[in-house]
């Protein structure tokens, strides 16, 4: 009889796959079905609760690097919460359990539940503070693109390395005040610009199919956790990300020292956010460029995942059907 040896990445690759599908599913489909109610707590509550619920049965040591907030912060699933049932290998987890709680709420485009799990101390852990990002998809030279670089600078190197005009370049920006410079800037160089309402994460993984989204290029501030579940999904395609935390107070800045982070004004390139062994699942909530939302038909309950893993640069769109999940509805 041969001996077979299981290594800690093997395990981590098998936890990894349809576990963490089922788990955005499971999410996706407890929080679409508050869809145009208008209740965001609901939502989010929904998604939380079935993220958390699913995670514990996973054969893990799991802590959560990236969440949704400290421990007196419940129902989220908090930065420290240990997750899993204790069975097997350590690992780091981030979640947005509902990306997009009022894109749902409204039964707007794009809203998903993901998550990313790695192996332990590989994803940064990041304080819940606004990042400066950039990010484009793969298939570019590196060092096209630079945070510390203009607009102006960044979107002709895009249309050059891509073989365009700048006018045929597409930047994907949050609609906030504070990104008027963003706005103004790219308008004043020519390239088009697409506005989102929500949608952090997915915004930055759109560029990784510029010919599926329309989208070449992010750019602005948003939050830090979601710049690492970002990271993370980019990573397993190849992409490029650099992103600086904003510490504009000496209380972020002790918090993100007490976190680890020994720089305040690092650059940080997507490696460094997320590193080692990694995979993201993404389930679509609501139909968006990315993914076709839940589907509730008369006997079935249909979703659509995307699963990314960083060693092997695998990309995997999975439809499920859920027969057993259509018999659970609202009280």
């Amino acid at each position: 009889m041969v001996d077979l040896v299981v290594t800690e990445n093997q395990i981590i690759e098998r936890i990894l796959t349809m576990e963490l599908v089922r788990v955005t599913e499971r999410a996706a489909v407890s929080c679409a079905r508050w869809r145009g109610r208008g209740d965001e707590k609901a939502a989010d509550k929904a998604a939380v609760d079935a993220m958390r619920r699913e995670l514990n049965r996973l054969s893990i040591e799991g802590t959560v690097v990236i969440g949704e907030g400290e421990r007196d912060e419940a129902p989220m699933l908090f930065i420290g919460e240990k997750l899993g049932n204790g069975f097997g290998p350590k690992v780091d987890i981030a979640v947005d359990p509902l990306e997009g709680t009022t894109l749902c709420a409204h039964d707007m485009p794009g809203s998903i539940a993901v998550m990313a799990m790695a192996q332990s101390g590989t994803l940064l852990n990041a304080p819940d503070v606004y990042m400066e990002k950039i990010a484009i998809g793969p298939g570019y030279a590196q060092g096209i693109i630079d945070l510390d670089a203009s607009i102006e600078d960044n979107i002709q190197a895009m249309a050059k390395a891509k073989g365009v005009r700048v006018n045929e370049i597409t930047a994907l920006v949050l609609d906030r005040p504070r990104h008027k410079h963003f706005i103004d800037g790219l308008r004043k160089v020519g390239a088009s610009i697409r506005l989102i309402t929500d949608g952090d994460v997915a915004g930055v993984i759109y560029t990784t199919e510029p010919e599926k989204s329309g989208v070449d290029i992010y750019m602005g501030t948003g939050g830090a956790p979601e710049g690492v579940l970002a990271a993370a999904a980019l990573r397993c395609v190849g992409g490029q990300m650099q992103t600086r935390l904003i510490l504009d107070t000496e209380a972020k800045v002790e918090r993100a020292r007490t976190m680890g982070v020994k720089d305040p004004h690092k650059k940080y390139d997507m490696t460094e956010l997320a590193s080692g062994d990694v995979v993201v699942a993404a389930t679509g909530v609501t139909d968006g460029p990315l993914l076709t939302g839940v589907r509730f038909r008369k006997d079935v309950v249909e979703t659509e995942t995307i699963v990314y893993r960083s060693v092997t640069g695998t990309v995997r769109r999975i439809q499920g059907q859920h027969r057993e999940m259509q018999k659970f509805h609202l009280d």
